[in-house]
């Protein structure tokens, strides 16, 4: 085939988050944890919302398969890093270079318009109230939830086959801790300028289309919130909103941080921080500000816990 024609390396060496033979058992530690804390988390969510029938609603709906891409694109990268760490081995296969590519692009890009949608359904909740159960209904939840996916998956198939059908005929080695779109494109001795500006152009589409979406949902809740008069209905309008902004808030802030500073103050140790935040600190943080944040989460854990003490017959 073209691409395997085109391309003479057969693996790649991933430079890894450090060589410092000192920080590698700690980093290792520190990465068990999270990856434990980020399975636990958004695993325990999945199993709260099929468990408690109360929280079978659109915000949960929406809730569970966040917690669904959370799970699957920390796992795309989360255990090639620890297996760094642990045997200090940096090679990757080009195969299984272009699969953790491919998931972690399709599931990162799943959770952007995942919370476009979350954006839209908090908006018909404060904002049209009397017409939530009509307009969210199981239907438009699953067609929003579908489109994500199809769309997601057919986004990165593009950017995987645009790097990989590149000429890698120099340097293996990939200046990051796991095979980012950049990270691997830079590496290519075949012009890349098309393949580049495809993905700076898709991905910043994809960034401020979901964006534009969120704004525009909190601009109407906010203006609805100040309307309202009594201080209890601001408050609960505005608890509704709060673990969902939270959310946003981290996930954006470290995307914008990442693509929007100038080439100039552009340093990879930077992008590999920034990188470590968003492959693995988001997809742990998210189930902590959904448990924190919500009333309706805790109680369905209370529930839970309650039933398997009554069970066992503590």
């Amino acid at each position: 085939t073209l691409m395997e024609n085109r391309t003479e390396v057969a693996q790649f060496i991933l430079l890894g988050l450090t060589n410092d033979p000192k920080l590698q058992v700690p980093l290792f530690v520190m990465f068990f944890l999270i990856y434990t804390i980020t399975l636990v988390g958004n695993l325990g969510i999945i199993v709260l919302i099929l468990w408690d029938c109360r929280l079978h609603t659109p915000m949960y709906f929406f809730l569970g398969h966040l917690s669904l891409v959370d799970f699957c694109y920390s796992s795309a990268v989360t255990p090639t890093v620890m297996a760094e760490f642990l045997m200090s081995n940096n090679v990757i296969s080009y195969g299984s270079c272009v699969v953790q590519m491919f998931f972690f692009a399709a599931f990162a890009t799943v959770e952007n318009f995942l919370l476009a949608s979350m954006a839209y359904d908090r908006y018909v909740a404060v904002c049209k109230p009397l017409h939530y159960t009509a307009t969210m209904t199981t239907s438009v939840c699953a067609r929003l939830i579908t489109g994500s996916y199809i769309y997601s998956f057919l986004n990165s198939s593009i950017h995987v086959r645009n790097t990989f059908s590149l000429s890698f005929c120099k340097s293996n080695v990939v200046h990051h801790f796991f095979c980012d779109l950049p990270a691997v494109m830079a590496l290519s001795c075949s012009n890349r300028r098309v393949s580049e500006l495809i993905l700076l152009y898709v991905v910043s589409f994809n960034v401020f289309f979901a964006l534009l979406v969120i704004l525009i949902s909190y601009i109407f809740i906010f203006i609805t919130i100040l309307k309202m008069h009594s201080s209890e209905g601001r408050q609960k309008a505005f608890s509704t909103c709060a673990s969902h902004l939270t959310a946003v808030s981290i996930f954006y802030g470290t995307v914008i941080f990442m693509y929007l500073q100038p080439s100039s103050s552009h340093s990879m140790d930077i992008d590999k921080i920034a990188s470590v935040f968003y492959t693995m600190i988001i997809p742990m943080l998210n189930p902590i500000v959904y448990s924190l944040r919500n009333k309706e989460v805790k109680r369905a854990f209370i529930k839970v816990i309650l039933g398997a003490k009554l069970s066992l017959g503590l």
